[in-house]
């Protein structure tokens, strides 16, 4: 007896599966099963406000629309997001946790300055594309985006270079064609603003061991003045003590001698 199964294909439309062995028939479950995470967008699904959404290729345009945050209600099965051009400030951890099968992602053109902990770190694998470019960024750490081996666009924003966005652009596969416009605005020393932080490195440039030196150094200045307060301390105690001393001693000597009394034995010596 075949083994039948129905199967919603849509909200509206339901078929019947049949299969002719039970081996067959979880396999073909287990295919099903795992193509219902790739269903298309659907006119049924619901789209943001003031966005647009192209249920053919799964894309949900909300560029141009005024957005001062990224809009909640966006759909699970979202491949292509378009957030550019809007006044986004700061993306909030987790904005992208919902969207498993994102693939690419356009934040360029907003008004971020900082990206809050974790907020990319949610991207899923199948992620290709993360454009950050055009922005307000100054400082951002590798642990802000995750394990993504996206292409990432970091170009124009007004980055200060430090040893975090050093290891940033070392552990991200950035896009070859944008990297010379990732630029030090200002940086940890000073000298290398208005430069690219690609050259930078390439001419041997390493902010990491500039911290480290500049750690080092901070330490070793802090033990200085810890070990010199120390001494102070001690000889400001030990010159108290002296003083002390001496006081005790002038007020020793001022007291008046203590009289002899007459003893039995003296009056009997006088007698004879």
């Amino acid at each position: 007896e075949p083994y039948v199964m129905p199967v919603r294909i849509s909200r509206s439309i339901t078929v019947s599966v049949r299969a002719s062995s039970p081996t067959s028939f979880w396999l073909l479950c287990s295919f099903l099963l795992s193509s219902a995470a790739w269903r298309p967008l659907t006119a049924d699904d619901p789209c943001p406000e003031k966005c647009r959404c192209d249920w053919d290729t799964a894309t949900v345009w909300c560029s141009d629309a005024g957005l001062a945050e990224v809009p909640s209600g966006l759909p699970a099965e979202t491949v292509a997001l378009h957030l550019e051009n809007n006044y986004i400030r700061l993306v909030p951890e987790a904005a992208f946790a919902e969207l498993p099968l994102l693939r690419d992602l356009y934040l360029s053109h907003n008004r971020m300055e900082t990206l809050a902990s974790g907020a990319l770190r949610h991207l899923g694998p199948e992620l290709r594309l993360l454009d950050l470019s055009h922005n307000q960024l100054r400082r951002a750490s590798r642990q802000d985006f995750g394990a993504t081996r996206a292409k990432t666009r970091l170009f124009h924003n007004p980055w200060h270079c430090d040893c975090a966005l050093q290891e940033l652009v070392e552990a991200l596969n950035l896009e070859p064609e944008t990297v010379n416009g990732i630029v030090c605005e200002t940086s940890q020393q000073g000298e290398h603003a208005g430069q690219p932080l690609v050259k930078l490195l390439d001419a041997g440039v390493n902010f990491c061991s500039m911290q480290r030196k500049t750690t080092d150094v901070a330490m070793l200045v802090t033990m200085f003045v810890w070990f010199f307060m120390v001494i102070v301390y001690v000889v400001y105690y030990v010159r108290q003590n002296q003083a002390e001393s001496r006081r005790h001693l002038e007020y020793l000597k001022s007291l008046p001698s203590p009289k002899k009394v007459p003893t039995e034995t003296d009056t009997l010596s006088t007698g004879f």
